[in-house]
């Protein structure tokens, strides 16, 4: 379908997967369109390449020679784009459609996971590169040294990040997959975590017999009988086929040696802190040795491999108070992230400025937020980032009652609701020494960066 279509418009291309699509279709010189309802930095690069862009969703940017439309997953039905292209009987397909179709001409490797899977895609991706290999990647973040969140390479190779939810991942064909974990998350459409685990069980069954899976640790519980492929595990378990050992969490590097079946397969150092960060190596390691890059070149990529936006994104030093940006919105991500702070940064007090991401989810994982945030000795929460809930979802729960589950646990919290008044109470009591971690999904970085911009005038 993407093949014989040259006019395309994208609603939603602000989002982070449409965006990389975009990039995709502008080297393939499609004639590209597209809207979003506010601008970002990921629009003004699609415009800089040639896409046509329409700040504002309204039923007149879809004219009758749009060939295709293609729509990320935040657009409902009731989108007066989406009613238009419809009237006009114009074909419509979902961003992970598009991902599909683009997959299957293609040596697909789909990442899959709760978490990890962003930092776990543009590792292999920068080891097929490492290789040698010019390699088509899309990946749910921004990554400095690939260029982007998206590349069009020469070579055969479609490396994905694969989203679970809605079940999005069915619409891929991976020759290999890798999955992270499973965990509940994304319940205001899962009713509960059988439910998720029977989508992953659906998501290996796709990868052929040819092709092979890489399990971690946990996910093998779930997924290891149930593929008709080749199937790696890795953890730091001595029954996995691919091991972490030597640990060494220091405050400038995290260091381990990697055993395979057993055997000594090299030793690794990395840039990027953290133990959820040796699994995700540990994945990304597996991956390239069982596709035949050498440990050498395995070794080089991830020892330099620096991290994507918004992950442990270390936004400025100012006045010896560091800021930090994390894109942690799930209880085990903001337990890993605050870990790799005291790990890197062990002698400083932990301001963290959390914006919960979705009524529903910050709901049903109350309890888990609450106990996230131990290694924390601050946790300022504004307002919760509205998306995707329904009115009767915002009435149930709000920011004071995660502040006050926290505080239940022995933490010290406060509400705060607007992102100014926050930059303004941090203003007031930051000190020389300490560091300040925003975290979650939302646009809670502007705090960041507001807050580097307010130190460095004053």
């Amino acid at each position: 379908m993407l093949e014989n279509k040259k006019r395309i418009h994208l609603i939603g291309c602000g989002g982070i997967g449409l965006s990389a699509i975009g990039h995709i279709l502008l080297k393939e010189r499609k004639i590209l369109s597209g809207s979003d309802i506010v601008e970002s930095n990921l629009t003004k690069k699609l415009e800089k390449e040639g896409m046509s862009f329409f700040l504002r969703q309204r039923a007149e940017n879809i004219t009758k020679d749009i060939e295709l439309v293609i729509i990320s997953v935040a657009i409902g039905e009731d989108n007066l784009e989406l009613k238009r292209a419809k009237e006009l009987r114009i074909p419509v397909i979902t961003y992970a459609e598009a991902l599909g179709l683009a997959m299957k001409k293609k040596f697909g490797i789909a990442v899959a996971g709760t978490h990890g899977k962003t930092t776990t895609t543009a590792l292999i991706t920068t080891i097929l590169k490492e290789a040698g290999e010019e390699p088509n990647f899309v990946i749910g973040g921004e990554v400095k040294e690939l260029g982007g969140n998206s590349g069009v390479g020469k070579s055969n190779f479609l490396i994905a990040e694969a989203c679970e939810f809605k079940r999005n991942f069915l619409t891929l064909r991976p020759k290999v997959a890798v999955v992270t974990n499973i965990e509940e998350d994304h319940l205001d459409y899962y009713r509960n975590l059988k439910e998720i685990e029977k989508a992953f069980v659906e998501f290996v069954s796709l990868v052929p017999p040819d092709g092979f899976l890489v399990l971690s640790e946990e996910a093998k519980k779930y997924l290891l009988s149930k593929t008709r492929a080749k199937v790696f595990t890795y953890g730091l378990g001595e029954e996995n086929d691919y091991q972490a050992t030597g640990i060494s969490l220091k405050k400038d590097s995290t260091e381990f040696n990697v055993l395979y079946q057993k055997k000594i397969s090299g030793s690794f150092s990395l840039k990027i802190p953290g133990k959820h960060n040796i699994l995700n190596s540990l994945a990304a390691f597996a991956t390239g040795d069982q596709l035949g890059i050498g440990e050498k070149i395995i070794k080089n990529a991830l020892g330099n491999f620096k991290g994507v936006d918004r992950r442990f994104e270390i936004k400025g030093e100012i006045e010896d108070i560091t800021i930090i940006d994390d894109y942690g919105h799930h209880p085990t991500e903001i337990r890993a992230t605050l870990s790799a702070v005291k790990q890197r940064y062990p002698d400083s007090r932990v301001i963290a400025i959390f914006q919960p991401h979705q009524y529903s989810r910050t709901r049903f994982l109350l309890d888990d937020f609450a106990r996230a945030f131990k290694k924390a000795d601050l946790i300022v929460v504004p307002d919760i980032y509205f998306v995707r809930d329904s009115e009767e979802e915002k009435r149930l729960v709000n920011s004071k009652n995660l502040v006050e589950k926290i505080k239940e646990n022995k933490g010290d919290a406060l509400y705060i609701a607007d992102f100014a008044s926050i930059v303004d109470y941090l203003l007031e009591i930051v000190h020389p020494s300490d560091l300040v971690l925003t975290i979650g999904a939302g646009p809670v970085y502007r705090i960041a960066d507001e807050l580097i911009k307010r130190l460095k005038s004053r």
